[in-house]
């Protein structure tokens, strides 16, 4: 059997991988757009600060590791059309040639690609988004060669934060600008204020309600480099074209399988809609959950019948020394998809305060008022008080459909120097009901 990836990322590797481990009398081949497979594109913000020493170290796998596995990649290779009827898949290589290849069976994780809105003058050549291997090359080579000293970042999200850190490691100045009321919307407001303030104690000038039309203004304000990554959209159209369904933003539309409405034809990871356990079909492009879909398309490639069980949302990041994670949903979120949220913060240590080094952990619980449903956890702490672990915690009780109350009988480790006899996690949806109690009395 002939298998055709296209995509050499997170879910276009792990089909590939997953095919070969299966089935190794299988021929499997990956078409890529650049040289580059099985590389964290999530890493290249510590490759640009020196954190990671050298780019290279950020491929999961070497290219020979990869070969060593018996899979036949193809780099520098765009497809460009796929005949469904014909199971053929046309491509442009690096020398402009036009090749076609045969498949039985094709997955598709071309991934995502820049959005910028509405946002005139990015195709300057000191005007970068950070998506790609070829871009990150670029702006390494700006930010030595050009001796920036003010750089302007459009978006605060995961990457816009992270890169504000980056360029505030590399002794450059940082001004945020975020069209929405508060940065990182992937946590509610209040959360996201204390990240806001993290940013500003490291001279991050941090503008929100403010709406970036044209990067000009930028320039004439004095930065001598800009960075869009206001988002992402959907690299769907080669599927589209060939008739697979998409909603109205262009999210290809698969089924718990991977597969799309055409014959032998699978797609994972940011192109997709995504099966969310709380909110049903949704649009939330993660490395995680791309490594996972393109698993189960590479299986179910090979005939078997691997469902995908969906996602909670679990995002974690670090920024100077905090670590901001977030779980489930959000207030609004919640309210938009007909729940009844009730939300609760508290400020609990990390482990027993008489132990030195003890570091405050902030927590928001967010359940159903009237089922008391576990909907949604926040946390932000120390680098290395265990942030992420605990937000799992959270996000496995989601997945499992627990009540806040639940969450009281997982049975947690104890040792006064890492955790209370209830750790942080559990005092704090107990304190999610004492004041959901209050509240009604």
């Amino acid at each position: 059997m002939k298998l055709l990836v296209i995509g050499g990322s997170d879910a276009g590797i792990m089909a590939a991988l997953r095919a070969r481990e299966l089935d190794p009398s299988t021929e499997v081949t990956m078409m890529m757009a650049d040289a580059y497979p099985n590389l964290s594109i999530c890493g290249l913000p510590y490759a640009l600060s020196g954190e990671v020493p050298d780019w290279q170290a950020l491929r999961h796998r070497t290219i020979e590791e990869i070969a060593a596995t018996g899979l036949t990649m193809v780099p520098d290779t765009t497809a460009k059309s796929i005949d469904v009827a014909q199971h053929t898949v046309t491509a442009i290589d690096a020398n402009g040639e036009e090749q076609v290849f045969a498949y039985d069976k094709l997955v598709v994780g071309t991934g995502a690609r820049p959005k910028a809105g509405k946002i005139a003058n990015v195709d300057r050549d000191d005007v970068f988004e950070l998506h790609s291997v070829a871009t990150f090359f670029r702006l390494h080579t700006a930010v030595a060669q050009r001796h920036a000293q003010h750089v302007a970042i459009v978006g605060a999200g995961y990457i816009g934060i992270e890169m504000a850190e980056t360029f505030v490691r590399l002794g450059i100045e940082v001004a945020l600008y975020q069209r929405g009321p508060e940065v990182l919307s992937t946590v509610d407001p209040d959360m996201g204020y204390t990240v806001h303030e993290l940013l500003t104690s490291h001279g991050v000038a941090v503008h929100t309600n403010v709406a970036i039309t044209d990067t000009e203004d930028l320039f004439k304000a004095g930065h001598d480099l800009v960075l869009v990554v206001t988002g992402v959209q959907p690299n769907s159209e080669i599927l589209a074209t060939a008739g697979a369904a998409v909603d109205d933003k262009g999210r290809v539309i698969v089924d718990d399988m991977m597969q799309t409405n055409l014959p032998d034809i699978y797609a994972a990871g940011d192109l997709i809609q995504t099966k969310h356990i709380l909110l049903g079909q949704t649009y939330l492009p993660l490395g995680t959950t791309a490594h996972k879909q393109g698993r189960i398309a590479g299986e179910n490639a090979l005939g078997a019948s691997r469902h995908f069980k969906g996602i909670v949302g679990s995002q974690v990041m670090r920024l100077f020394d905090k670590v901001i994670a977030r779980t489930g949903i959000l207030e609004t979120e919640a309210s938009a998809a007909g729940f009844a949220p009730f939300a609760n913060t508290i400020i609990v240590d990390d482990h027993k305060a008489y132990i030195p080094g003890a570091t405050k952990l902030k927590i928001k619980i967010i359940g159903d008022r009237q089922t008391h449903r576990l909907l949604g956890a926040q946390v932000i702490g120390e680098y290395g008080s265990e942030v992420a672990k605990r937000s799992d915690l959270y996000a496995t009780a989601i997945q499992q459909g627990l009540t806040v109350e639940e969450f009281s009988d997982y049975d947690l480790s104890y040792s006064p120097p890492i955790a209370a006899p209830w750790d942080a996690v559990q005092q704090a949806t107990q304190a999610w009901e004492t004041a959901l109690r209050n509240s009604t009395l």
